[in-house]
Order: structure tokens, then C-alpha cells, then sequence
């Protein structure tokens, strides 16, 4: 160890080196502070081992310090908290000089967000960081940027440069889901952010929120305010070590159900489509008067479908052979032709019917349909099944049991709801 002229400067001066070059000196470990805006805010995982290498055979490298025009004291340039903490805790334990003086390197000070950056860097590097941790360094840098250019608000453009211009580069759209992390969820969800939520699930909340927003207010009469009062109030409830978005997601849409005075599977079917970016749209329950028409086949003649009624399907509906149109949802059910099968006609497998069932999308949606408002109709409930022209199975069930039913009906009535449902 060097002798203790060879500090910076006499303890108390205040005044840094005037070098342009990093120099290696022994410093008295009690004029080195932590720095205060270190970006690690949980607890070194490494603690007891660095401890423990440090105690055995000593500093491995020399800790990087600067020092602040007119301070007293040297803080911690880039990284090395950990190891200034465990050296003040060794010499506190056991008093060994080793320990009270150190090796240093020296670098000029420059800009108080050149010092953070450098400590985000050195610790990013070391893949030691949650994803808030970095969100709350880059949100510190942002504010310090923003005074040392001279500037009262940068954008995230001009911050996405200056970032890279420092070594850390990050694009905006990191910048800005960093920012709503921690100037929205970390006072909402701070346990499961501090555990580490990690960049995925804050993308989700923040895309969950905004498609909640945009049904809250198609749907609902209350304000936007009361749509942040509800998120947040969800948020607080559900945060925890044990974090779940789904838990979340289903909250949230049985809010905005009860607010509408709507459904939760209708609320749901929407919520999806608006996280996913695609319209939806789910017309008015029309009685259905005519199915849409299946691709003919030959020189003009009529698709049949072979296992079902026998008919012709005309430009006015559905007509059985030998009789006048009917609607098909009044088609009468022969159950005579299949004993064992009370909803036959409602039944029969469309892959099953033969060569001549049309193989058409369109078509199976329509027959899907079709099939379903019968089986509907005929326990009572045919305004459920809602026409979904060109998507999905050509269909939507409305009003569907909730789950909550489990717990209001007695186990007879709610097997009966449920197969009815399933069929």
C-alpha cells in the first residue's frame, strides 16, 4: 500500500485534481461515498460472495472515483458501490488498515448525468438490474440531461440521442415504456415491479389499459376519470409477489361489463379485439329468414347436403322436397329417421354429409350458423346466437352463463345450463 501522501489531496481541501488524465492513487475509504443515485435500489444477489472474495484476498480492481466541484469527499464513478460498502463494513468489523485505504483510479469530473450513466452502464453490463431499476436511471438521466443542456423538457428523440452519444443505447419506445413504468405503475403495482416485472408484462398493462380506455368509453356513460380511478383501484388490489395479468384482465372486464350493463363474454370478444388491433363488430340479433347462399355447383344446380332434410335451397330460404319455403329454423325435426339423436338435423357432421357439401368457407360458416340458431331455438334461447358474418365459426354466443353461476344455482340446474351451452 502506498503512504497517505499519496491521497488526492490533503482530507478537507475540497478541491479535485486538476488532470485531463486518470490517475491511480490510495485514498482513505472514508472520504469515498456511495453514489446516491446509484441505479441498483435492491440488494446485491453477490453481496456474500464479493464479501467474502474481498476479505480473503482484497480488491480484485481499483474502484473508479470522481469528485464534485468544491466537495470535501470522493463518491464512486462507475459501478463499485457494492464493493465501497463491503470495505467500510470490513474495516468496521475488523479494524485491519487493509481495509481503511484503498487503490483508486481518478476521473475528472464532467456532467452529474455523465456519472449516472456511467453507473447504468457498468451495471447493465453486469445483467445485475430489474427492468425498473433501469426505467428509474433512464427517467434520472432524462431530468439531469434536460439541465445540463440547458433545456426545460427533451423529447425522446433528443433524449434517445444523447443516451447514445453517453454509450447507452436504447430506442424510444423503450424510453417511453420505461416512462410509463415508473410515472404510472410504480405506484400502482410496486411490489411486482420490484421483484422484477420485467419489460413483457409492463407492455401488456400498458396495452391492456389502453384498450380499456377505448371500451370504457364506447361503452360506458362514466367519465375518464373514473376509468383511472377503477384501473388504479385494480392495479393496488391485485399487486403482489405473486403477480398475474390475467387476474387483472378479467377484473377489468367485469368493471366495464357492469358499467355497461352488458355481458362479460360480450365485453371480453371486445376487449381482445381492441389489444389486438382488429375491428369487431357484432350486429343486432336479426331473426334468420335465409342462410348465406353456398357455392353452386354444375350449370346452375343447387348445392345438397346429404345427412340433413333433403332440399333445395331457393332465392326465398331453405325448401323441403315436395313443399312450399320455410324459414330453416322452423324445419320440422324427423326424429323418426334417427331415434337415438333427439336434435338430429342438428347433429349431423358436415364432414361426414359426402362429395357434395360445399367446401367453401363461406358456406360452413353459414351452415355452422344455421345449425347452432336451431339447436338454440329450440331450448327457448334462439336470441343468443348472433350472426358474425366472414370471421370465426360464422357466429357469437350472447349471454353466456358466467362462471359465477357455479356459485348461485344448485348442481342440477347449473349441469343443465352447462350442457345446453356446450351443445
Amino acid at each position: 500500500m502506498e503512504d497517505a501522501q499519496d491521497d488526492f489531496d490533503p482530507p478537507g481541501t475540497g478541491q479535485p485534481m486538476h488532470t485531463a488524465d486518470l490517475t491511480s492513487h490510495v485514498v482513505e475509504i472514508a472520504r469515498i461515498q456511495p453514489y446516491e443515485r446509484n441505479p441498483r435500489h435492491g440488494p446485491n444477489p453477490e453481496y456474500d460472495r464479493i464479501k467474502d472474495s474481498i476479505r480473503s484476498n482484497g480488491l480484485d480492481q481499483p474502484l473508479v472515483i470522481t469528485q464534485r466541484p468544491g466537495a470535501a469527499n470522493y463518491i464512486v464513478h462507475a459501478g463499485g458501490n457494492t464493493r465501497l460498502l463491503i470495505l467500510k463494513e470490513l474495516f468496521e468489523e475488523t479494524g485491519d488498515e487493509r481495509f481503511s485505504r484503498i487503490q483508486c483510479v481518478f476521473k475528472p469530473w464532467c456532467r452529474e448525468s455523465d456519472v449516472l450513466l456511467a453507473h447504468l452502464r457498468e451495471n447493465d453490463l453486469r445483467g445485475s438490474l430489474t427492468f425498473i431499476d433501469k426505467a428509474r436511471a433512464v427517467h434520472d438521466a432524462k431530468q439531469l440531461l434536460g439541465k445540463d443542456l440547458g433545456v426545460q423538457e427533451i423529447s425522446m428523440r433528443r433524449l434517445e440521442t444523447e443516451l447514445s452519444k453517453a454509450g447507452y443505447s436504447i430506442s424510444r419506445t423503450s424510453i417511453c415504456l420505461m416512462e410509463y413504468a415508473v410515472e404510472t405503475l410504480l405506484e400502482l403495482v410496486p411490489q411486482a415491479l420490484e421483484i422484477g416485472m420485467g419489460r413483457r408484462h409492463v407492455e401488456r398493462i400498458r396495452a391492456l389499459e389502453r384498450a380499456a380506455r377505448s371500451i370504457w368509453q364506447q361503452r360506458c356513460t362514466s367519465s375518464d376519470s373514473e376509468f383511472e380511478t377503477v384501473f388504479a383501484a385494480l392495479c393496488c388490489r391485485y399487486d403482489g409477489v405473486n403477480w398475474d395479468a390475467d387476474v387483472l384482465q378479467g377484473a377489468i372486464e367485469t368493471e366495464i361489463a357492469e358499467e355497461a350493463e352488458t355481458s362479460i363474454q360480450t365485453i371480453r370478444v371486445a376487449l381482445d379485439a381492441e389489444i389486438k388491433g382488429r375491428e369487431l363488430v357484432i350486429p343486432e340479433f336479426v331473426p334468420i329468414k335465409e342462410p348465406p347462399q353456398p357455392e353452386r355447383q354444375g350449370d346452375g344446380d343447387p348445392v345438397t347436403i346429404e345427412g340433413l332434410d333433403d332440399h333445395e335451397e331457393g332465392e326465398t330460404g331453405v325448401k323441403l322436397a315436395g313443399e312450399a319455403p320455410v324459414d330453416p329454423l322452423e324445419a320440422p325435426i324427423h326424429a323418426q329417421d334417427h331415434p337415438d339423436d333427439p336434435i338430429a338435423d342438428a347433429s349431423v357432421s358436415l364432414i361426414d354429409a359426402g362429395q357434395s357439401v360445399p367446401a367453401d368457407l363461406k358456406s360452413l360458416r353459414g351452415r355452422a350458423w344455421t345449425l347452432a340458431a336451431r339447436i338454440a331455438q329450440r331450448n327457448g334461447i334462439g336470441d343468443r346466437v348472433v350472426p358474425l358474418s366472414g370471421k370465426g365459426l360464422g357466429y357469437v354466443l350472447s349471454d353466456v352463463p358466467d362462471h359465477a353461476l357455479a356459485d348461485q344455482l344448485d348442481e342440477d340446474a347449473i349441469a343443465q345450463v352447462c350442457l345446453l351451452w356446450w351443445q
